[in-house]
């Protein structure tokens, strides 16, 4: 996956040097991911989440390499690296996404990598080196997928939309299974996926709205700042614009403000009414 750290685009951004390292960052969890796919020895964690003995590797790598290049920077990862109370500048790593695909031998898992500093990312990259594909932005590079700019789709009309999601019971324990439902049942057309790849749908056009229900700060902040720079909107179902509240709400600008009004609870009966 090296070519696309070559492909990376140049520019007078200050954060062009940190989006290399990520680059840099994601060819070696790529070299990793893949020296053990189909055979990583996995373990169910407390939560029922998995982990892999690749995961703690990529970790592990990771956390090595900053040390060496940003030792000033923190990291945020999910295994083995979770203090938050992080220098100003916090690396934010989830070192193989979509475990339980990596587990089974499905090829869509990715490493996700992010820079936030002052709880906004502003670099991200999110590789899948199985499916040889990468994604990255920065703030004022803009949004790229293999070298190619992305931009959102301009579809303006709930109607014409093609909307990702998934982990319906994770609706239903929000109270918001049946404004999804009224949502999928208005859209044009519905995809069962969810995180990463719906969201980078949305940043290359081809989905127009995607949501999570679910969601740590290291599997959203690399989506935010590159769905951002391709022009998109992320916030979460409240609509605020942080990838640490545990949903996700991905569209073009057109649709968002729609999308939140019919996810939205019903507000509570006044006394008067009852």
């Amino acid at each position: 996956m090296g070519e696309a750290t070559e492909a990376a685009p140049s520019g007078t951004s200050s954060y062009a040097a940190d989006l290399e390292l990520a680059h840099e960052m994601a060819d070696i969890a790529a070299d990793i991911a893949m020296a053990h796919f189909l055979k990583a020895r996995t373990r169910v964690k407390a939560d029922r989440s998995l982990v892999t003995e690749a995961d703690l590797a990529v970790e592990r790598a990771l956390a090595d390499l900053l040390g060496r290049e940003r030792p000033d920077d923190g990291l945020l990862a999910e295994e083995l690296h979770q203090d938050t109370a992080g220098p100003r500048r916090m690396w934010v790593v989830d070192p193989i996404d979509h475990t339980n695909n990596y587990a089974r031998g499905h090829r869509a898992f990715a490493t996700l990598i992010a820079l936030v500093e002052e709880g906004r990312p502003v670099v991200g990259v999110i590789a899948a080196p199985a499916l040889r594909q990468r994604w990255w932005g920065a703030r004022g590079l803009g949004a790229w997928a293999d070298g190619e700019p992305m931009r959102v789709s301009s579809v303006d009309d709930v109607a014409d939309a093609h909307l990702s999601f998934s982990q319906i019971e994770a609706w239903r324990e929000l109270g918001r299974l049946e404004q999804l439902a009224d949502l999928a049942g208005a859209v044009r057309w519905t995809f069962g996926s969810g995180g990463w790849l719906g969201q980078m749908g949305v940043a290359d056009g081809t989905f127009d709205i995607a949501l999570d229900s679910t969601g740590h700060v290291w599997d959203l902040a690399a989506s935010q700042i590159i769905v951002e720079e391709a022009g998109g909107v992320f916030s979460d179902v409240e609509g605020r614009p942080s990838p640490d509240r545990g949903t996700a709400v991905v569209c073009n600008p057109r649709l968002h403000a729609e999308v939140l009004r019919r996810l939205a609870r019903p507000a509570p009966a006044s006394p008067e009414a009852r």
